[in-house]
């Protein structure tokens, strides 16, 4: 069973290692709307990890025009039923690291009866999600725009894809979706898999684990702590090379060189960053990566000499669970919910997380009963040097990508 359960891991790790290197949060983009009378003006926000998908490669992002002219086709406005005329094509404005912003202009014939949509990137994704914040006449709001509904009335119905009147369900879905369509917590949580040896271990490190992101993603949703989103996403990277190294480490029984060449590693990144040495540009503090060595380290020896290495896991799972917390708030840190409405966004979409994650471990467990029962099985040091490789070069990947820039 155990042999076949880290085969089930290895095909899962290489299936997502197969993939393009994915943000951790769901699909997504922001559009701000600015309605005056008959005129409408829209800037709209798009993470370069999105952009990339419009490249032929699907690793690159296009040119600033080349999204430009993707934006200008696919968002429209109508009003009365008519289509308003676009007197400004998408033009680049300037844009935080990470994303790229444009402002296109529309006049309509009326200022009744408004209503806009976007195809944006469903024709690529279809569980694309666009937080849209509209200013219509003096009056805010906020809505979602999803593939079942791509326009917003605002002026009759059509506003079922409002924040303010989304449900239980709705929020519940977002977190549901936010790990099927992570990459990087699947793998985290299929490492955290892999490090347990029985059932009891691996509820002590998803207990952690919970219980770390339930608290920052409270801390995040209702402003009390928002940190960089840039750093968190480098850490969430860093969580998924240390769970794999932590699997080497106990594989191979030399956990202390292990830590050495993990800590080293990030503590050169630091020294790259004083210095300036390089092609690349680290854009992380040096604090931060320093801190990251000596943590990684630490945790390496921590858990590779001691003899319950469960109960430590614990804690190092709820530190980790820390991090992602920060990272599933991500995409809710732009939104301006309705005070009463935090309840309903932290439990729903709390619970879907939790949904997501045991629907992640019970598939990986389930095909490993599979593969036990067909008797598929290799070696378990193999398997288990080989899932951690891929998750150390995988988290090590999506780190270096999300901390430097070239130069």
């Amino acid at each position: 069973m155990r042999r076949a359960l880290f085969h089930s891991l290895l095909c899962f790790t290489l299936a997502l290692c197969a993939l393009p290197a994915q943000a951790h949060t769901l699909s997504e983009s922001l559009s701000s709307w600015f309605i005056q009378g008959n005129l409408v003006q829209v800037q709209f926000t798009v993470p370069e990890l999105e952009a990339k998908r419009l490249s032929a490669s699907g690793n690159d992002v296009p040119p600033a025009r080349e999204v430009g002219q993707y934006l200008t086709e696919r968002l429209r406005v109508n009003a009365d039923g008519e289509p308003c005329a676009m007197t400004q094509t998408a033009q680049a404005l300037t844009a935080l690291g990470g994303f790229q912003r444009f402002e296109l202009a529309f006049e309509c014939p009326t200022a009744t009866g408004i209503v806009l949509q976007s195809d944006v990137f469903y024709d690529l994704v279809p569980t694309h999600t666009n937080f849209a914040q509209v200013e219509h006449d003096g009056r805010f709001s906020e809505h979602l725009l999803t593939d079942d509904s791509r326009e917003l009335a605002l002026d009759g119905e059509g506003g079922e894809g409002d924040l303010a009147s989304a449900g239980l369900l709705k929020y519940l879905e977002m977190g549901i979706m936010h790990i099927f369509t992570g990459i990087d917590h699947m793998s985290f949580m299929l490492g955290l898999v892999l490090i347990s040896r029985k059932v009891r271990d691996l509820l002590i490190v998803i207990t952690g684990f919970t219980i770390g992101h339930s608290f920052t993603l409270a801390l995040a949703v209702t402003g009390i702590l928002r940190p960089d989103g840039q750093y968190i996403d480098a850490l969430v990277a860093f969580t998924i090379a240390m769970i794999g190294a932590e699997n080497i480490g106990d594989s191979t029984h030399r956990p202390f060189w292990v830590a050495l060449v993990m800590g080293g590693i990030l503590l050169l990144m630091a020294a790259a960053r004083e210095l300036g040495l390089g092609i690349l540009g680290v854009t992380l503090p040096t604090l931060l990566l320093i801190g990251a060595a000596l943590f990684g380290s630490s945790y390496l020896m921590l858990t590779g000499y001691a003899r319950d290495a469960a109960r430590i896991r614990l804690v190092m799972t709820l530190v980790f669970g820390l991090i992602h917390g920060f990272g599933f708030a991500s995409n809710l840190l732009e939104l301006q919910l309705p005070k009463e409405k935090l309840a309903q966004l932290l439990v729903g979409f709390n619970l879907g997380v939790e949904i997501g994650q045991v629907t992640v471990v019970l598939v990986a467990i389930g095909v490993a009963r599979l593969l036990s029962k067909m008797h598929l099985a290799m070696p378990r040091p193999l398997f288990t040097d080989l899932a951690a490789g891929f998750l150390v070069a995988e988290g090590f990947y999506w780190f270096i990508s999300r901390s430097m820039v070239w130069g």
